[in-house]
């Protein structure tokens, strides 16, 4: 992506455009990530448009974490202590320990650093918010495969199952873990005596081998019926289904956005990249989840305490109250007369107008 990927896009814009109708006005969208888009952009004279696939929280932290945290000594970082930052412009007060985990290294030399502050540096322009775009009619529609992993379907086995009784656990399609995490995660779903469907995708830990199982010795024998596991499956279908009342995942904003969509509730373990931030928004801002530990390490006792706290409709029904009304808010934005819509059409309009179209 760094290194072999913009040659290859560089090379293939110059022969679109040489093959195009001469009449046509392209422009490039590209992830705000890939800092590389802006200079690919300007040598074949190109508007360029940076997308942004996360919460505008984390977007707000990252245009302008570089200036404001430096110039009040906390970033990067020098100690260990935890204290409240309250002046981002857009940001409410948030604490450090909520912050993506590269603004908590010393090390402000590696090649993350560098690229996300490239990137962000080149992105001070008017921004739009639209979507959530993978789940608007037309993507929905289109059907298209988020993950090049074979999906399997669970619903048969969802049929089984009672209303709101099956927890969902995922984490995700890029973030590993360790094989403790994994055994505490084993054991506290037998604990908790809670059916499940358990997505476990290859390479999920890293420090072993594929042909070796990760889950514990005997699990899949204990579980009966009690719960399905999967390499991989069709997430938005799975959270659809009416007998999935609770998901356990790595706070991936996809993830978080389709939990909001099928009115799920969450129990969150973030991992890297923007999930503490993320965390923070479902549990401490909306209050539609937990947090799976309040510590750093986990045990089986304390996922089992957390899983029947989220399964059960007495213990959870103000987050289940709050999570109707943020589903609601999500599905009215994706409306026809919804924000999305007339901001999508202010950017089209906006386009044109910098095409001079």
């Amino acid at each position: 992506m760094l290194h072999d990927f913009p040659s290859r896009v560089d090379e293939f814009i110059g022969n679109l455009i040489e093959s195009s109708d001469p009449s046509l006005v392209p422009f490039l969208v590209a992830d705000i990530v890939y800092s590389w888009a802006a200079t690919i952009a300007k040598k074949y004279n190109l508007v360029n448009v940076s997308f942004w696939p996360a919460p505008a929280l984390v977007f707000a932290i990252n245009n302008y974490y570089y200036d404001h945290l430096s110039t009040n000594g906390h970033f990067p970082r020098t100690d260990d202590l935890v204290y409240s930052i309250d002046y981002i412009p857009g940001v409410e007060s948030i604490s450090n320990k909520d912050l993506m985990p590269y603004l908590h290294e010393v090390d402000t030399t590696t090649v993350t650093h560098k690229i996300l502050i490239k990137a962000f540096e080149e992105d001070k322009k008017p921004t739009y918010a639209i979507g959530p775009v993978n789940l608007s009619s037309e993507c929905i529609k289109t059907r298209v495969p988020k993950s090049l992993l074979f999906e399997v379907d669970c619903s048969k086995w969802l049929e089984s199952k009672p209303p709101g009784s099956v927890l969902y656990v995922s984490f995700g399609s890029i973030v590993q873990t360790n094989k403790q995490i994994i055994e505490a995660i084993a054991q506290g779903l037998l604990l908790s005596e809670v059916s499940f469907v358990w997505a476990i995708r290859p390479k999920i830990v890293s420090s072993i081998d594929d042909s070796e199982n990760v889950l514990p010795a005997g699990f899949e024998d204990n579980i009966k019926d009690k719960g399905l596991i999967v390499p991989w499956c069709n997430q938005n279908a799975v959270l659809s289904d009416p007998a999935v009342g609770g998901f356990l995942t790595h706070c991936g904003w996809n993830s978080i956005l389709e939990s909001m969509s099928c009115g799920v509730p969450m129990i969150c373990y973030p991992v890297m990249y923007d999930q503490p931030t993320n965390r923070k928004l479902v549990v401490d801002d909306w209050k539609i989840g937990v947090n799976l530990c309040d510590g750093i390490s986990i045990n089986g006792a304390e996922v089992a305490s957390k899983i029947k706290q989220l399964m059960c409709e007495k213990t959870s029904v103000d987050i289940r109250n709050e999570m109707m009304k943020l589903r609601s808010i999500l599905h009215d934005a994706l409306a026809e007369e919804g924000s999305s819509n007339r901001n999508f059409d202010q950017f089209i309009q906006d386009l044109k107008h910098k095409m001079h179209v």
